[in-house]
Parts: structure tokens; sequence; C-alpha cells
């Protein structure tokens, strides 16, 4: 498959920027899996849809909201009623989704083509986050492999906690760059690096 250009465009600027008096508070990249997917259920369906994503990734996901798992190359998590995002690294998880997902449990969309993936990771990544989410980003309230579907302003992101002090966010593609200039903003008083 060919290499899919970044949206970031001339907003990718890599290096260390910001107030880095105490140090890098964050590190920012954009990330690049095979497979970003939408699964969702049909009304009643949830358990089988559930089962269908456990077999086609391995993932055992809780049924309640916001939850979610982590697996080496694959993440999965709610983002609504009856609705996951799953994501792999490999490319063919929407194939391999709708060989165990029947069409009487649900459907599965390949957004891969239509999200950019960025992570923020580091001390002060929930803090940064915070500045432009009214969510409660600290360990308690959002454990690792936990996400959301939320908003800043009209930009739709999807978060999910893949480490300790490590989110992965999933914006539309056309408000990738604009998302971007805004998170590089939220990070200039942390300190920043961008890889």
């Amino acid at each position: 498959m060919a290499e899919i250009e970044s949206p970031l465009g001339p907003a990718w600027r890599p290096g260390v920027h910001g107030n880095t008096a105490d140090g890098v508070g964050v590190a920012l990249s954009e990330t690049a899996p095979g497979s970003i997917v939408q699964a969702a259920a049909w009304r009643g369906e949830q358990r089988a849809l559930l089962a269908a994503v456990a077999a086609a990734t391995g993932l055992d996901l809780p049924d309640r909201p916001g939850g979610g798992a982590l697996g080496e190359t694959v993440s999965a998590f709610s983002i609504g009623p009856g609705r996951l995002l799953v994501v792999d690294q490999a490319e063919g998880l929407a194939a391999r989704l709708s060989g165990e997902l029947s069409a009487a449990t649900g459907t599965v969309t390949d957004l891969s083509h239509g999200r950019t993936a960025l992570r923020i990771a580091g001390p002060r990544a929930e803090w940064v986050l915070a500045k432009l989410f009214a969510i409660d980003f600290s360990a308690p309230a959002f454990a690792v492999g936990a996400g959301i579907s939320t908003a800043h302003h009209d930009v739709f992101a999807e978060i999910q906690r893949t480490g300790a002090a490590q989110f992965d966010l999933y914006v539309f593609r056309s408000f990738a760059r604009a998302f971007w200039r805004t998170l590089t903003h939220a990070a200039e008083e942390a300190g920043y690096e961008v890889s």
C-alpha cells in the first residue's frame, strides 16, 4: 500500500518548543496505525459485537461506557452505546472484523483514511489535555485502556489512555492540522517535543 501523506503539512515542526525551563512536559507525535475501524451493534446485539471483536483481535472488552482494552498491536474502546473504535497497527482489520460480525449483529466501517492518529505522552499529558477537554484525565477516573468520544469546539476526537502518561487521539483528517495547532499551543506552557 502507498504511504499516506500526513495532513499536518507545514504545521509539523520536529524539535523542542515552548517553555522548557523545567524540561519537556510532553512529547507529541503522529502515529500511523494500519487500521482504524468503527464497529457498531444493532439494538440488543452489543454482546455479540464484543464477542466478534474478541474473536478478531483477542481483546476482552468490558461491557460498559468508556470501557476499553489494549493488546500488543491492537486496541479498542467504547465511543458510544453499542459502538467501538478498534485500532490495529496492521492493515486488514476491517475485513477480519467483518468476517466475525454477521450483518444481523452490526456494521463495520473502515475509517483508516479518514482519521489522523496523534499521541501525547509525558508527565504533563493529563494537564495539557485538560486544557482542551472538560474531562477528568487523572488515572483513577480515566484508567489505562479506557476511552471516550468527545469534542473540542467543532473538532470531534476519540481519546484512549494507552499508558500511565500516554494518550492516543483520533481526529477527522480534514481537521487534523487545525487540531494539531491547538494541541501544540496548549502544550507550549508545559514545553513539548515533536518527534
